[in-house]
């Protein structure tokens, strides 16, 4: 399958909803609605994450965050970003319904400022009861297997583990646990947080990931236009690459060409292993 064939034919789904993009974009970051715009657009994505309290809609009063993302055509995730508790995960989660109209949360419980790193009891806390209201929660988790696999069981839609702490662009510090999560999973897996460049995209996708949630790697770019562009390329890739099968690692090397016809084996004794012969040997 083409790259462009994958890319118009293997959607996203979630919540029986098809998605065209893999790639899924944070808005935080960039003050410039009209680079913001343009970076949306190059990334390709179709949902995209927005903190609650940052809706605050303005009518007359000129473009806006939300007006700009309707014009696109790109559905929003809410967020409940900032919230420490589960009783304050929950009152911004019902903001975000009656303010956007949809089900649809990215929860995140926050356990301090200094890591920003989900607080897993808060988290399962929150995600049961918002089940329960009624939410499709994409829980925000960390990269453990079994956080995971508890907040499938209570009921999440979708689960969303990081792959370093939220703006740090350390990228995927263990694949491994990625790895086990994608593999167990039920729901769609989306990396979130930790990505700082594109070919940490292409490998969450990769290690088996059903998408990529990222912000800071783009709206702190030099170039986020660009960024956003190869962070979509680099989603495709990676979701190739995953379905074409590497090849094993080996210890030793082996040669693509085949080895008929190769030098008399007398010959070739005389010959270090991997040189060519020089002129002077012919």
């Amino acid at each position: 399958m083409s790259a462009d064939t994958l890319a118009t034919t293997d959607a996203l789904v979630i919540d029986g909803v098809a998605l065209d993009s893999r790639l899924i974009m944070g808005t935080g970051g960039l003050t410039d609605l009209a680079m913001l715009e343009r970076a949306l657009v190059a990334s390709g994505t179709s949902l995209t994450t927005v903190a609650v309290r940052r809706y605050a809609p303005t009518p007359g009063s000129g473009d806006s965050l939300y007006g700009l993302l309707r014009r696109n055509g790109i559905r929003i995730l809410p967020n409940t970003a900032g919230c420490y508790t589960a009783r304050d995960a929950l009152l911004t989660a019902e903001l975000g319904r009656e303010a956007l109209e949809t089900d649809w949360v990215k929860l995140e419980v926050i356990a301090d400022e200094d890591t920003l790193l989900p607080d897993g009891i808060e988290l399962v806390d929150a995600t049961e009861q918002l089940v329960a209201r009624g939410f499709k929660v994409f829980a925000y988790t960390t990269d453990d297997p079994a956080l995971a696999h508890r907040l499938e069981d209570v009921g999440a839609t979708a689960v969303m583990p990081l792959g370093a702490p939220i703006g740090t662009g350390l990228g995927i510090l263990n694949p491994h646990n990625i790895e086990l999560i994608a593999s167990r999973a039920s729901v769609p897996v989306v990396l979130d947080a930790g990505i700082g460049t594109a070919s940490e995209a292409a490998l969450a996708m990769e290690l088996g990931c059903d998408a990529v949630l990222l912000a800071s790697a783009v709206t702190r770019a030099q170039d986020p236009v660009a960024m956003a562009a190869a962070m979509k390329h680099a989603v495709v890739a990676g979701r190739l690459a995953a379905g074409a099968g590497r090849i094993p690692r080996r210890r030793h090397a082996v040669a693509s060409s085949p080895m008929a016809g190769r030098i008399a084996a007398v010959e070739a004794a005389s010959i270090p292993r991997g040189d060519w012969p020089g002129v002077g040997d012919r």
